[in-house]
């Protein structure tokens, strides 16, 4: 596909990105374990332009690309992704005039394909023979090299991903919290990059505020515990393979974790029981958020994040029959209902 090139940047066009992105729903979830009522707290970030929480680092990283003069009208936009960012950075790029190629382990769902393809972005699998998700790294760095006019966002390395959720998410939870007359006492979010954790920790926890901050990892690969690749995984897009430079485990608290089978039927309950269009890191999320809850105490206010919508998952295991097992966490719990503000 060639290339819209532009002569200067469409602020206009940014502005109009910026609209769609941020300033989601903090839905307040009530629920029960074990007969007894809880709640927990979640940014529905699914209403997001593209549908997922990486819409709001795609679109900062593009702005700050800009401001930077890395990042100028007519490059391209490469990047390797296990999904949602490739797709944010699809739509955010195309609607600013670049070209977008995205490098992506074979073995994700196909809908996260497809959407690229729709919104206009080259994909280009990478097998696990070739590397996988470091492989993916490595052919993007590969292809910058040896092409020119090439904007690497740079996910896994990029500050500005941080700063995307430290300019925009961290504020929204707090100024949503006091409408319920709350303050939060714990974040919890999945590690795909790492973002969103640390830049959400750093907001709440200014002048000294304590708030707890945790990683959440699957119990089925625990790599931000053992510190390498171990085990394999249904939760996509989160635990790629290895730990993120912008991750900074000594700046949070324990890492929390979930066990996918878990996940997929917390997700699946969100959705059946609570009409919440939500994917499968967003049930894991859920399950983080209640067991930090059963650890600091009933009135602790625990806030997570949903990242994306379950229309990515289709024709994943969320659709399908997933067996309990006795030390999953979502057979003891009953979704009750949940309250929501802007």
């Amino acid at each position: 596909m060639p290339r819209t090139v532009q002569q200067k940047v469409d602020t206009a066009a940014l502005d109009g990105i910026a609209a769609l992105v941020g300033d989601s729903p903090l839905l307040e979830i009530h629920y029960r374990i074990d007969g007894q009522p809880r709640r927990v707290y979640a940014k529905y970030d699914t209403m997001n332009m593209t549908g997922s929480v990486k819409d709001r680092m795609a679109a900062h990283i593009v702005r700050s690309g800009y401001a930077s003069g890395e990042l100028k009208p007519g490059d391209s936009i490469v990047e390797a992704s296990s999904g949602n960012t490739g797709i944010s950075f699809a739509a955010v790029g195309r609607a600013m005039g670049h070209f977008i190629r995205i490098y992506m382990p074979d073995w994700l769902s196909q809908e996260r394909v497809l959407l690229m393809h729709n919104f206009g972005a080259e994909v280009i699998p990478v097998s696990k023979a070739q590397g996988g998700f470091t492989g993916s790294i490595e052919m993007a760095e590969a292809y910058a090299a040896e092409n020119e006019n090439v904007f690497l966002p740079r996910q896994f390395d990029n500050p500005a991903n941080i700063e995307a959720h430290e300019l925009t998410t961290g504020p929204e939870i707090e100024r949503q919290l006091a409408m319920f007359d709350r303050q939060a006492d714990a974040f919890v979010a999945g590690v795909g990059t790492g973002g969103t954790v640390m830049g959400v920790s750093r907001y709440l926890r200014r002048d000294g505020r304590t708030v707890r901050a945790h990683p959440l990892e699957p119990a089925n690969s625990p790599t931000l515990s053992t510190g390498h690749k171990v085990g394999q995984h249904r939760i996509q897009g989160i635990s790629d393979e290895f730990i993120p430079s912008i991750l900074k485990l000594n700046e949070l608290d324990h890492v929390v974790d979930a066990w996918d089978g878990d996940s997929i039927l917390m997700a699946q309950g969100l959705c059946h029981t609570l009409g919440l269009a939500v994917g499968i890191s967003s049930g894991a999320n859920i399950i983080g958020a209640m067991r930090l809850v059963e650890q600091m105490g009933t009135d602790a206010t625990v806030v997570t994040i949903l990242p994306d919508s379950n229309k990515k998952y289709l024709s994943t295991a969320l659709c399908h029959a997933e067996p309990p097992r006795d030390d999953y966490i979502t057979p003891n719990i009953k979704l009750d209902h949940f309250t929501a503000v802007r």
